[in-house]
């Protein structure tokens, strides 16, 4: 059993599920609310969840969660969790329940909407120590949301916004991988991805924060090694356990921030829901990471080459290609017009991404006619 005190503390293990009462009682949670989904309610792993939990109440469950999590969504997490008198939410799911969670954790136990508490609304300050407190159990090896300061939640009025603060970071993690073996391969596959886009553009980042290098390119070297086997064997607990590890440690990187491939899919994404983030920014890697090997900082620490070795290659230039490749073996799209993207959303894609908070965090000043280049690159 690893206990990593890491930004939060991270339970990690098959069968880890087990310490969840133990963890409730030492946050302080007597009346959780199940945040999750229908399809991890119709497999079972909610039973699991009540069953680890041995509640002598019922315990209320909000299953509502969409595939991108959004405002309305959170407004009826709200409502359950205030109805049910709760102190605290035990996430269950993808990085779309653990987010929601965190949404609901926030304007549960704050005035004003969601709006209000977005990054980009200066909504950062707003936060504070009152949030209701969260654990998270992840049942997919992508978003690493259940170690993440923040939340990717789609407001009203279309934008795909980040909701961002330290009082947002679950107060456990429980990462039990044995809870992802039944994930279906294209799942499997896609969060995967998601996992090896974190750890490559956290890594990228051009903030000063070697522990969160380090944490990141392991990260990446376990994901890379491990993603077909988990892909196509999904029963290889190996497997399984290294790719969940990459899901955390991408996220336990985050504090350097992201760049233009979040920007990016954060755009497209909330302009269609129904696109799969991690599938978004498999596409986006390669192109991203041509634009961004030009930037100062990538080559004076010699980073895509460190990429390249942990990703066992020994030529840095085929580190775009290899994602595209990696992509095509794993059976998801490699490009934008395969997943029904057309050029004349080009300018909208672009507008939504320079106000993106993963904008700023970009190792290369990007310009609109460099995100249309992207996108090109991309199509």
């Amino acid at each position: 059993m690893a206990l990593i005190n890491y930004i939060t503390q991270i339970q990690f293990d098959f069968g880890a599920l087990r310490l969840l009462k133990s963890e409730c009682e030492r946050i302080g949670i007597k009346r959780p609310l199940i945040v999750t989904d229908r399809g991890i309610q119709a497999a079972g792993i909610v039973d699991k969840v009540l069953s680890a939990l041995g509640a002598d109440h019922a315990v209320p469950v909000y299953d509502g969660t969409p595939p991108n999590p959004n405002e309305a969504a959170v407004r009826e997490g709200v409502a359950v969790f205030v109805d049910a008198g709760c102190d605290g939410i035990i996430a269950v799911g993808g990085g779309s329940s653990i987010d929601l969670a965190k949404g609901v954790a926030v304007c549960a136990t704050h005035d004003g909407p969601l709006q209000s508490f977005a990054v980009i609304e200066g909504g950062a300050t707003r936060i504070t120590s009152a949030t209701a407190p969260v654990i998270a159990i992840p049942t997919t090896a992508g978003t690493g949301s259940e170690v993440g300061r923040g939340a990717i939640l789609i407001l009203d009025d279309g934008r795909k916004v980040g909701v961002i603060s330290p009082f947002v970071v679950p107060k456990s993690a429980i990462c039990d991988p044995e809870l992802t073996l039944k994930l279906p391969a294209t799942m499997t596959a896609a969060t995967g991805m998601d996992a090896i886009a974190h750890c490559i553009e956290t890594f990228m980042a051009p903030a000063f924060n070697p522990a969160a290098d380090g944490i990141a390119l392991d990260g990446l070297w376990r994901g890379w090694r491990h993603i077909e086997l988990a892909t196509t064997h999904p029963d290889d607990k190996t497997a399984r356990m290294n790719m969940m590890s990459a899901s955390m440690q991408g996220a336990l990187a985050f504090q350097k921030g992201l760049g233009c491939v979040h920007s990016l899919s954060h755009s497209l994404g909330g302009m269609n829901p129904r696109l799969h983030h991690g599938t978004l920014n498999a596409i986006f890697l390669p192109a991203v990471i041509a634009f961004n090997q030009e930037a100062p900082t990538v080559q004076e620490e010699g980073k895509l080459a460190r990429l390249a070795q942990a990703m066992g290659l020994e030529n840095p230039a085929n580190v775009g290609p290899s994602i595209r490749e990696m992509t095509h073996r794993l059976g998801l799209p490699t490009t934008l017009s395969s997943i029904g993207v057309t050029r004349d959303m080009f300018p909208d894609i672009v507008k939504g991404a320079l106000k993106d908070h993963s904008h700023k965090t970009n190792p290369r000043d990007a310009s609109e006619s460099d995100y249309h280049a992207m996108l090109d690159a991309s199509f």
